[in-house]
């Protein structure tokens, strides 16, 4: 749709954003109650929830805190959770990067799976322009003020939010939520069916260190996956090419 103005555009992504906002309401809750419940103050939470802005990866080092797992797997598994946005901010690149530091910077910090969602058709398709800027604004701001809104209630509200809300649920949906539009190919598939594997068997180790593990191990069958299917695809075309010749 054609917007009249910037202030149009960042109001259509953030009414277009909210759906996906209230999605992120029972996560932002449970990992308030969480910290909470672990003891951490509300200054030292709302601290780790700027500094991370990443739902999945809070909550994972929440757990990993909880398990008395070692520092270096936490920071590993934090960065392992959020490679997926190396590949987010590669393929918004070409439609920000000539935007100033002073915008593109914050743009970064704020980027999300939802935000990535909603503005990369649109970016690809061509039709926002000028406006590219303010309508990504308008989905993250949103996104942000809504997940730091929620996990600040799970502070505020604690152990006082019913056990029948069920919210401590709403981690593995959420986790998984994420990983099935993620399966698009054979090299993807085998990645999530390993991880799970390894997580399955190295539930037993020592600090948690299952979850690391599972993790790498499935990038590493991803990444092996994709190596013979290109290798195979070269091979193929070689071997059209000397027919052909």
């Amino acid at each position: 749709m054609p917007y009249r103005n910037a202030t149009h555009a960042f109001m259509d992504s953030a009414r277009g954003v909210l759906p996906f906002a209230t999605g992120i309401i029972p996560f932002g809750l449970i990992a308030g109650v969480t910290a909470v419940e672990m003891g951490m103050s509300p200054t030292t939470i709302m601290g780790m929830t700027l500094f991370f802005y990443s739902g999945s990866a809070q909550i994972a080092v929440l757990q990993l805190m909880q398990n008395a797992a070692l520092p270096i797997t936490m920071v590993v598994t934090a960065l392992v959770i959020n490679l997926r946005f190396l590949m987010y901010s590669a393929s918004l690149a070409p439609y920000l990067q000539r935007l100033p530091r002073r915008k593109t910077w914050p743009l970064s910090y704020m980027l999300s799976d939802q935000a990535f969602a909603l503005c990369s058709l649109k970016l690809g398709s061509g039709e926002l322009g000028r406006f590219a800027f303010p309508y990504y604004a308008g989905a993250a701001v949103t996104l942000w003020i809504g997940w730091n809104l929620s996990v600040l209630a799970g502070i505020l509200l604690g152990a006082r939010i019913p056990e029948s809300w069920s919210l401590s649920f709403a981690i593995p949906l959420s986790f998984l939520a994420l990983l099935v539009p993620s399966i698009r190919n054979a090299a993807t598939l085998c990645a999530a069916l390993a991880g799970g594997a390894l997580a399955l068997l190295a539930i037993d180790l020592p600090y948690n260190l299952g979850m690391l593990t599972a993790s790498l191990g499935g990038i590493v069958t991803g990444l092996t996956v994709e190596h013979f299917q290109q290798t195979a695809r070269l091979a193929r075309h070689n071997d059209i090419d000397q027919e052909a010749s």
